[in-house]
């Protein structure tokens, strides 16, 4: 695929995730989750990195990070980071991510949540590539704390298959599986799959 031949955002939610016990909260956004997850995003093409949080102050957090970098001196000596972070645009609800971008494309994308754990309407890598190399607009869900609420997960059309290592322990960072979710979804295949 050529660079931005297809139409994939992320979307990292704030609120609602769930914590350790399951119980619905909002996470605070983190410095490494805009510089990595906007990195990996621009290298593998997404067109936008929404980050969504309710909270004003973390938006404002947000704002000021990617600004730094954007508009400020950051971006004077790192050009390339201030790049990547130019895809970030703040939201404090998926609602208003989804409005956008049914604006944007003239109809809902194809939502896809992301999940460690078993949910439903699984999706596999390849059924989504070849969504996005049809030329179908994609929403690609990433939860903070310990993953997306089942509001969230309801609202998604379908889940891609958790990733999986050579063991039972499965704790990837969030940066991390974004990353290894892009290279199957976008990624150049050596191999022509």
């Amino acid at each position: 695929m050529t660079e931005n031949a297809f139409r994939l955002d992320v979307v990292l939610i704030h609120y609602p995730v769930v914590n350790k016990k399951q119980e619905i909260v909002g996470s605070a956004v983190t410095n490494l989750d805009l510089h990595d997850i906007a990195r990996a995003g621009r290298t593998f093409g997404v067109r936008t990195y929404w980050v969504v949080t309710p909270y004003q102050q973390q938006q404002e957090l947000s704002a000021d990070i990617a600004g730094h970098w954007t508009e400020g001196y950051g971006g004077t000596v790192n050009p390339d980071r201030a790049e990547a972070l130019s895809i970030i645009q703040i939201r404090a609800s998926l609602d208003q991510v989804l409005t956008e971008m049914g604006a944007q494309g003239g109809k809902k994308p194809l939502v896809v949540a992301t999940s460690a754990g078993k949910a439903c309407r699984k999706m596999s890598f390849q059924a989504v590539r070849k969504a996005l190399e049809e030329g179908e607009s994609v929403l690609l869900l990433f939860g903070t704390g310990w993953g997306l609420a089942p509001e969230v997960m309801d609202r998604a059309d379908a889940a891609l298959p958790p990733i999986r290592g050579a063991g039972t322990y499965n704790h990837l960072s969030v940066r991390s599986a974004a990353s290894i979710c892009l290279d199957r979804l976008c990624g150049d295949r050596e191999d022509g799959g």
